[in-house]
């Protein structure tokens, strides 16, 4: 796997799409942001970038459009507006845009409050999973990846109930404080359940992933937190993306580390010049780490 501090910096003209996931963005980590807004810097400078993905748990925890929404429909003051997180981060997505690249939004646990009024702040869009994606001659299934972890009963019975258009209905008409009281007792709980279970439990469940695959040349997930890539049959791969996590917190150079996916272009392509070819033959799937070194 290679490992890059920036972007693919050493061939720019043949990054097509960038796919991440499991960020968990949260104003208490201000390391993730910050390496986050370095990743669409990136993103920027790439020429011919054209789709980004962010496949699910783009933030620890997302209480609704609203606890945001709220700050541009009461028109509060600039400067609130301006000192909020999540402003630099909605005005550079904005930026990659209107540079013509997609911005490609999923659910994950995490974050399935998430809704299109606040995509629409950068032009953004919700997707469903599965969601398929052609590279080169081949398709990948796309999905967060919590949904393969049916070892997990307990899990896949809250699932259910959270991803229910009536429950999310019922907990948007909350108040936020209560949203936030529910939030906490939640996590607390999932902590608990999850300090008993065994590890395999939350992992994939192998027949789930094979039946997942059937229609597909590839799986893509994150959720699981074990970046890898997996031979599910003698041509099936499972690429499996990585949480963005700090590392060496308490020493001089601290940094966030990221398993990411990347579509590619062969600097030979024909096809190289026209970025608006997407599902060019020549193109190719790999896993790349990515390092943001804490200023």
């Amino acid at each position: 796997m290679q490992r890059f501090n920036h972007l693919i910096t050493t061939r720019p003209h043949q990054v097509r799409q960038v796919l991440i996931s499991d960020l968990h963005l949260s104003p208490q980590e201000p390391a993730l942001v910050q390496a986050f807004l370095a990743l669409l810097d990136d993103c920027l400078a790439l020429p011919a970038l054209k789709r980004l993905f962010i496949l699910g748990d783009w933030f620890e925890v997302w209480l609704g459009d609203d606890t945001y929404l709220s700050l541009l429909k009461e028109k509060r003051s600039e400067d609130e507006q301006i000192t909020h997180w999540l402003t630099p981060l909605i005005a550079k997505l904005k930026q990659l845009r209107i540079n013509g690249c997609e911005i490609l939004v999923m659910h994950g646990n995490r974050d399935f409050l998430l809704g299109q009024p606040f995509c629409n702040l950068f032009g953004g869009e919700l997707i469903s999973e599965p969601y398929n994606l052609t590279v080169g001659q081949q398709n990948y299934r796309l999905e967060h990846g919590d949904a393969l972890c049916t070892d997990d009963k307990k899990y896949q019975f809250f699932r259910k109930i959270m991803r229910n258009r009536l429950t999310q209905w019922y907990l948007l008409n909350k108040s936020l404080e209560k949203r936030l009281a529910i939030a906490d007792n939640m996590r607390k709980k999932s902590q608990q359940n999850n300090a008993n279970k065994a590890a395999y439990i939350m992992d994939v469940n192998n027949k789930a992933v094979r039946q997942a695959i059937t229609d597909s040349g590839a799986l893509l997930h994150g959720h699981t937190h074990r970046p890898y890539i997996h031979h599910v049959t003698a041509d099936k791969k499972r690429y499996v993306l990585g949480d963005w996590r700090l590392l060496d917190e308490d020493t001089r150079q601290p940094k966030v580390n990221a398993v990411i996916g990347a579509v590619i272009v062969d600097e030979h392509s024909n096809d190289r010049l026209h970025s608006h070819n997407l599902s060019s033959d020549d193109a190719d799937f790999g896993l790349f780490e990515f390092e943001f070194f804490i200023r």
